[in-house]
């Protein structure tokens, strides 16, 4: 008897780290189930991941749509026993004098966080129900400390961080695993449009072999580079006052134009 397909479902897989990963776990055995928002690099991508030997599905759903989300989700063949929610964004600010876009910052709350905590919610259930399953959450180092540049973005993965950590528990004891991902820079058009300066980036491939390694251990949480990961705990740590003038000193500060 055949033994069916590992289904792996990741979102975000047009970016660097979701794309990385998607390649990572094409081989045969595995079925893909890639989404992203690019059609043209999502087609490049499967057609790389069906030469490694992998099946592989797409889907360009709009993951802020709640009715096609769970309608698609809904259609899957079976619930996946993987899934990967590395799909995000970023908004920022550069001009102290200026705030952040109210609409990109809806926008930037959707995608980063509600879209994965109604995600897990409804394929958690099932998962449970089947006894196994894993369910892997994208956050950032930025979720230490928030970041004045980009105080949405920090506060939509300090706020998945917190979600993820308060699954785990209850889920691991249906056998539904849920790891944490808190990566620092990884080398991709997102990290490079982010203000301040990228120390210690890493490229897409060596997080995706990182994080991988995490997952398939069901590691509760996983983050790197491990220097920046120590600063930006450290900052948390500090008064507040103390943070803030640490952050202005190394560049990440608002200017004032």
């Amino acid at each position: 008897m055949t033994e069916p397909l590992r289904l792996i479902l990741i979102t975000g897989a047009t970016g660097a780290i979701g794309g990385a990963l998607a390649e990572h776990y094409a081989a045969p055995g595995q079925h893909l189930l890639l989404h992203g928002r690019r059609q043209d690099v999502l087609d490049t991508l499967a057609t790389r991941c069906r030469a490694k030997g992998a099946k592989v599905s797409l889907s360009s759903v709009t993951l802020e749509d709640d009715q096609a989300r769970r309608a698609w989700l809904d259609s899957l063949s079976a619930t996946p026993d993987l899934v990967i929610m590395a799909a995000g964004m970023n908004t920022g600010i550069r001009d102290a004098r200026l705030d952040e876009c109210a609409e990109a910052a809806r926008q930037l709350m959707d995608i980063n966080l509600r879209v994965p905590m109604e995600m897990s919610r409804q394929l958690a259930t099932a998962m449970r129900r089947r006894g196994h399953g894993q369910l892997v959450f994208v956050s950032s180092l930025a979720a230490w400390h928030g970041l004045p540049s980009v105080p949405s973005y920090s506060a939509s993965k300090a706020a998945i961080k917190a979600y993820a950590e308060a699954l785990r528990a209850p889920l691991g004891n249906d056998g539904v695993g849920v790891t944490l991902v808190m990566p620092g820079y990884v080398a991709s058009d997102m990290a490079r449009a982010m203000p301040g300066p990228k120390p210690f980036m890493w490229s897409a491939e060596r997080a995706a072999k990182r994080i991988a390694k995490a997952v398939d251990a069901n590691r509760p949480r996983i983050s790197f580079p491990l220097p920046l990961s120590l600063a930006t705990q450290g900052l948390a740590l500090l008064p507040p006052a103390w943070a803030q003038r640490l952050l202005q000193l190394f560049g990440y500060g608002i200017s004032r134009k």
